[in-house]
């Protein structure tokens, strides 16, 4: 059995919970819990564990002595230990009501097989069950689930070094930091080929995060733990005061989340120099000022911060100021779970100085005349074969490619600093010059295209009824 088909059975256990109401959100945090004990004893591990709280006691009871042991055991763990443990199941609670569940989930997970587990990594296990998680629309779990295809070609293209502190301040399940950790281990057998120190630097201090949400916060560190990774992952808001400690980073890379700051959230922070209730914005700042000179970025954002004016545009000018942004990748619509959200991938480099950094923007167009994304016809690394060479190349004036083009720091100060350009020609987008002359067309051909024109915007009406109803 490979991990395919033990994520596909650990997935369908959420049947059971059907009835006890449990959302596939909280029944994904509900098997952290539970597979991080069997994985500790599969892993031989378990020393870190209080005696009396491990697998064997948990899977030995039934019934409400089970029921009342786990809730105990939640509450031991999260309160009497220390480190990443008591981080794990710090407030932890169950949402199962129902004994006979929490013995079917139990006795399920301990009959699966673990040796072939093992083999394939237990972290790619894990990391499956969050993907099919992300993939389930009704988890809502998307949000926060970048496409393992997209932060592979952003990894790959970003290049992370042996000795470089990295950094995802808005780090979800803790994807983008497992992809450059993996990077480094691939360039350097596995980190065998560093000294001991720069061994314990790699999987203690070198790749970190903070993540706002208390459950995916604890998804991140069980993802991190399983991957053999301990860095710091902060529960908090990186815009709030506890983002000023998070700087001086060789590499950032990102993707945090859509939306506008709303009332009793945490106070926004007062170092950044643009104030502004997109979060977004406030991210970019961020981000370039968490930088240290030459330190390199690879970040998320939606095209409202290309063209945003006012704090908007203010905030771009000092952007293309301290740094040199370089790329800006237009992203197919249709790849996250936030629907109709179009998205950039900004590429740059924080200067040694404050002022001109940014010269020239080159733009990729991979949004235009491609095809519609989504869970039937989902991202491949095929589709950005044709970016990365552009990306990679030595001479980018050399490159002919229709979706590749280039700004000048003047032209785009022009456009009132707008970076919403590098779009190609939309081939769907019918020209009003090549449409055929009324009159050559008759009376009767006329009266048809208004009666199809007429029926279709019906149709829309209908639509747009039935969606609103939802």
């Amino acid at each position: 059995m490979n991990n395919r088909e033990i994520v596909a059975k650990l997935w369908n256990l959420c049947n059971v919970l059907l009835d006890d109401g449990i959302t596939y959100h909280q029944y994904v945090t509900e098997l952290t819990y539970i597979l991080f004990l069997k994985m500790a004893k599969e892993t031989e591990t378990e020393e870190k564990i209080p005696e009396g709280y491990r697998w064997k006691n948990l899977s030995s009871k039934s019934g409400i002595e089970l029921k009342n042991f786990y809730k105990a055991l939640l509450t031991h763990l999260g309160e009497k230990c220390t480190g990443r443990i008591r981080e794990i199941y710090q407030g932890a609670s169950t949402n199962i009501d129902e004994p006979k569940n929490l013995e079917k989930i139990i006795s399920s997970i301990d009959a699966l097989d673990w040796f072939s587990a093992r083999e394939e990594g237990l972290g790619n296990l894990y990391e499956g069950l969050l993907e099919k998680n992300a993939n389930e629309k009704k988890s809502g779990a998307g949000q926060y689930f970048t496409p393992r295809v997209l932060i592979d070609v952003i990894v790959r293209l970003m290049k992370p070094q042996a000795g470089e502190l990295c950094n995802d301040p808005a780090c979800g399940t803790f994807g983008f930091m497992l992809a450059a950790a993996q990077y480094v281990r691939d360039h350097t057998d596995n980190f065998f080929d560093l000294s001991e120190e720069d061994q314990i630097f790699e999987t203690e201090l070198a790749f970190t995060g903070c993540e706002l949400v208390h459950d995916t916060h604890r998804l991140a560190l069980m993802n991190a733990m399983l991957h053999g990774l301990n860095g710091k992952i902060i529960y908090g808001d990186t815009l709030s005061e506890i983002g000023k400690t998070m700087k001086n980073f060789d590499l950032i890379l990102s993707n945090p989340p859509f939306g506008t700051k709303k009332g009793g959230e945490r106070a926004t922070r007062d170092d950044l120099t643009y104030p502004t209730s997109n979060k977004q914005l406030n991210f970019l700042q961020h981000f370039y000022r968490s930088l240290k000179p030459n330190g390199r970025a690879a970040v998320i954002l939606p095209d409202y911060v290309l063209f945003a004016e006012d704090a908007g545009e203010r905030i771009r000018v000092d952007f293309m100021n301290k740094c040199n942004l370089h790329t800006v990748l237009r992203l197919p619509t249709g790849i996250f779970y936030a629907k109709g959200v179009k998205t950039n991938v900004l590429f740059f480099t924080r200067g040694t100085t404050d002022e001109g950094n940014t010269r020239e923007v080159w733009f990729y167009d991979l949004r235009t005349n491609m095809p519609s994304f989504g869970k039937t016809n989902p991202l491949r690394k095929e589709h950005f074969a044709d970016f990365e060479k552009a990306f990679e190349s030595e001479d980018r004036r050399a490159v002919h490619d229709e979706r590749f083009n280039v700004f000048t720091r003047e032209q785009i100060a022009d456009k009132k600093n707008s970076l919403d350009l590098g779009l190609i020609r939309d081939d769907s987008v019918v020209d009003a010059t090549e449409l055929p002359d009324p009159i050559a067309l008759g009376e009767d051909a006329i009266d048809d295209l208004q009666e199809a024109v007429d029926l279709l915007q019906g149709v829309v009406k209908k639509l747009r009824t039935l969606e609103a109803r939802q």
